[in-house]
């Protein structure tokens, strides 16, 4: 993420932690995601019983999906854009009622059994389209065409929310259904285009500073867009026809393509700064799931949830943390390095994927994969709590 154009020069004199997009969204959204786990876990262990009209799996899945991704794609978005537009970011009590709303849906479907028919679904819906109406605003007033490819992502990922909705109110189950890969495809198409831009560029700038020679192909040259075109086919094959007989080798043909394109970035030349590789590694996800789910069929295995779990977990999760700690670093005013305790956030949640992974055949650790999940982002809560929550620091003459 870059950092505020530097044209926009308006002194914020209210609280920081509604001064910028990024800070409520990554702070509370990371703090969602440890007690949404830590509910979940609780439900698995029969402690508790949550009082949502989901089944404990689809509750799960959505919470994680479009409840915490949504909060983290709220923060990136509404930090990114006034970058993009060169207007005013938005702030204070448009921010506030904003992040409101979002916290209104997370209470609203765990306690949907508690409300009428349809009301908790209009409660959480009711974010995601305020953000989209914002973020098209923007788009329209700054005349930043070029971004309507991610507000257009940002329109699908709503609609995928609505659908997991239509699909529980419908048939009581919606963990495996249409709305729900959707929704993960949608995040993955965001993380290729978002990711795409934002990899090479950082890497490139890193390389330059260590003097290293290497240099990663340049962003968005028509091997990427290639790639960005047949992924949106191959996606929306698994998303219609998940068993499909074209869906299997395209899979296949998806993980490879994307291999591909991450090579390119020269990621193996920066394993000595985590802040650089840790992008790297969160995009390597999305071949390492489409090639596990594509021959995973193949070889007759029936493992879709686990493998699943590497695009869900691994690049969801990795690369939400990812920017969620460079953005907060570099907006807060400080150096763009990983301490010990980045580091340990970063490992924590590749052992959680790992764990998830290897829970088919050991289903004990699914609670071992949870709690790993928990202190990745209970540890970025602790180490970056602080910043989210204080002014950036004012720069001396």
């Amino acid at each position: 993420m870059a950092r505020p154009s530097a044209k926009l020069t308006h002194v914020w004199q209210a609280p920081a932690l509604f001064s910028f997009g990024f800070r409520p969204f990554f702070l509370f959204g990371a703090l969602w995601a440890v007690l949404a786990m830590l509910l979940w876990l609780s439900t698995l262990s029969g402690a508790l019983t949550l009082p949502t009209r989901f089944d404990p799996v689809s509750w799960h899945a959505h919470e994680f999906l479009f409840g915490y991704l949504g909060a983290v794609l709220a923060g990136f978005l509404l930090t990114a854009v006034p970058n993009w537009t060169g207007r005013f970011p938005i702030r204070g009590w448009p921010l506030a009622a904003l992040f409101g709303l979002w916290v209104a849906g997370r209470i609203a479907i765990l306690t949907s059994a508690t409300w009428p028919d349809g009301i908790a679904a209009a409660i959480d819906l009711a974010f995601l389209l305020a953000l989209d109406a914002l973020i098209l605003r923007e788009i329209v007033a700054g005349k930043n065409w070029h971004n309507l490819i991610v507000l257009a992502l940002l329109a699908v990922f709503t609609l995928a929310n609505a659908l997991f909705h239509v699909e529980w109110m419908t048939d009581g189950h919606a963990a495996q259904g249409v709305g729900l890969r959707l929704g993960i495809a949608t995040a993955v198409m965001t993380i290729a285009v978002i990711g795409g831009r934002i990899i090479p560029s950082f890497t490139r700038n890193w390389l330059v500073r260590e003097n290293n020679p290497a240099r990663p192909a340049p962003p968005m040259q028509r091997f990427d867009k290639l790639v960005l075109l047949v992924s949106i086919v191959l996606l929306a094959l698994w998303v219609g026809q998940p068993p499909g007989p074209f869906t299997t080798p395209g899979l296949v043909v998806l993980g490879m393509l994307h291999l591909a394109r991450l090579i390119r970035w020269q990621g193996h030349h920066t394993f000595r700064e985590p802040l650089v590789w840790i992008l790297h590694v969160s995009y390597g996800f999305i071949p390492a799931g489409a090639l596990s789910i594509g021959l995973a069929r193949m070889a007759g295995i029936s493992a879709t949830a686990a493998v699943q779990h590497l695009w869900m977990a691994g690049a969801i999760g990795a690369m939400t943390l990812a920017v969620m700690t460079r953005a907060t670093l570099g907006h807060t005013g400080q150096n763009l390095t990983a301490n010990r305790a980045t580091l340990m956030i970063y490992l924590c949640l590749f052992g959680s994927v790992l764990a998830r992974l290897c829970a088919t055949a050991l289903p004990e650790l699914s609670h071992i994969s949870g709690i790993l999940w928990v202190a990745a982002f209970g540890g970025f809560v602790l180490t970056y709590g602080s910043l989210l929550l204080r002014p950036k620091p004012e720069k001396r003459s």
